[in-house]
């Protein structure tokens, strides 16, 4: 809960439990609590969740301007179901918070900004029209922001997003998530990048099949902190929506990586997505090549695109994989949970040439005998760079992300393990950084040495 939205509660429960008769002072607090939540609403905005303390915030102001002058009160009883009927209204804003992005930790504030690209080389395969392939990427950068810039949301489009986040991933009505649109994050909106003497590394992120680029925006803020420029691809029709600057919506495309069919035909579809979204990794270093290159760009000069990581969650961990094996400007690469059907043959049989490390949830590890296990056993011993294969005990899948924020309920809802949210977020932050540390910037790491204990839950996967 926000701080506002914390002393309204404790304003109503004081007022309640006073014994009988209340002094005047106590009789004001429905009206203070009334007043704090008018600015409640002005600063930190309205939700849903806490309609139920709203209701009883306004009723107990009635009942205390109709009875500002007498000192009896209700009977305790009446206080008492009161209390419940508080504690209850209480439940729901805590159980469903304003999801709080942890601010990073390194030098650097960060800044944020969104583009639309259109790669008029490809054509688009699952629109079900002639068109060119079209795809939106948010970058995270180091930034020294001005006096006039504002922190940027969480989501952009939040609406349209957490309504497909409700309804498509987690079975919810649409309304459940309305309030990620208040989320603002630890980053400014289109502020001006840092200056340094040296130029900053690039890394792509490839989020998962029905994910979105922001999802692991906290580890983009992490590593922007830390003096990289961080480029999340939204994968058009294999995320779980996207919303063009025309208005368009474009929602995931069943299609595409269709359930129930036989394998090849699973097989062909898969390979043609993670093509798809390798050449949407490939196309967007592209244009930040060209960004580099403008005089007109924020980040004229700023990019050392000889220096340009990789790392992307379940599909989109394939999709850093096919990337890493045709695009030979991939320095580094870095999975979680990488789904390794969508990999081509050629790229499994071989493996990938560059530095690259893999981090599996317990529950992925555990499936031993699954297809997915089987087919990166072989591709690991293949890549012969590879600097290690672990997971992390009491993980699950979506531990990767930020999804685990939306709610304490996370668990049971399926998208995290038993794990405290706070330890993975520092286990994977971690290694994330060291990693690209280590391979872009030459900065030594004993995390990736086999005999490390650091972390007691980090298992090697072989």
């Amino acid at each position: 809960m926000r701080p506002l939205e914390i002393i309204i509660p404790i304003l109503l429960t004081i007022y309640l439990i006073w014994s009988h008769p209340r002094p005047f002072g106590i009789r004001l607090l429905p009206t203070a609590a009334l007043l704090i939540t008018l600015i409640h609403f002005g600063v930190e905005g309205y939700r849903w969740q806490m309609i139920p303390i709203y209701v009883l915030t306004s009723l107990l102001e009635v009942r205390a301007l109709l009875k500002i002058k007498s000192a009896s009160d209700w009977k305790p009883l009446g206080s008492y179901l009161t209390v419940i009927l508080l504690a209850i209204s209480i439940a729901l804003p805590i159980l469903l918070p304003v999801p709080s992005i942890p601010a990073p930790n390194g030098p650097y504030k960060v800044g944020t900004t969104i583009y639309e690209l259109t790669d008029s080389s490809r054509k688009e395969l699952y629109s079900g029209k002639d068109e060119a392939r079209r795809f939106q990427i948010q970058v995270w950068y180091p930034s020294e922001p001005g006096p006039a810039d504002k922190r940027a949301q969480w989501m952009n489009h939040a609406d349209v997003f957490s309504r497909s986040i409700s309804t498509d991933l987690l079975h919810l009505p649409p309304f459940f998530l309305d309030h990620l649109a208040l989320v603002k994050l630890p980053a400014y909106k289109d502020s001006k990048v840092a200056t340094s003497n040296d130029s900053y590394p690039v890394i792509l992120f490839s989020h998962g099949w029905k994910g979105f680029n922001a999802q692991n925006t906290g580890q983009a803020l992490q590593l922007a902190s830390h003096g990289y420029v961080v480029v999340g691809v939204q994968h058009t029709y294999g995320a779980i929506v996207t919303v063009f600057d025309d208005g368009t919506v474009a929602r995931n495309n069943p299609s595409a990586l269709p359930a129930g069919v036989p394998d090849d035909e699973y097989d062909v579809a898969a390979h043609k997505l993670a093509n798809q979204w390798a050449s949407d990794l490939s196309y967007a270093l592209d244009f930040m090549a060209g960004q580099n290159a403008d005089s007109g760009s924020r980040f004229f000069n700023s990019l050392n695109l000889l220096l340009v990581g990789v790392y992307g969650h379940s599909s989109g961990g394939g999709a850093a994989i096919q990337f890493c094996g045709i695009d030979p400007r991939c320095t580094a690469l870095l999975g979680q949970d990488p789904f390794m059907r969508p990999v081509s043959v050629r790229i499994f049989e071989s493996g990938v040439t560059q530095p690259s490390f893999f981090m599996f949830s317990q529950r992925w590890a555990n499936d031993v005998n699954s297809l997915n296990n089987r087919m990166f056993k072989p591709f690991y011993a293949n890549s012969k760079a590879a600097l290690g294969a672990v997971f992390i005990e009491g993980t699950a899948h979506y531990d990767f992300s930020d999804l685990p924020l939306l709610s304490p309920l996370a668990p049971q809802l399926g998208l995290k393990g038993p794990i405290n949210g706070k330890r993975v977020t520092t286990i994977v932050d971690d290694y994330l950084l060291s990693f690209f540390d280590m391979t872009l910037k030459g900065k030594n790491s004993d995390l990736f040495n086999s005999q490390n204990t650091k972390y007691a839950e980090v298992k090697s996967l072989h």
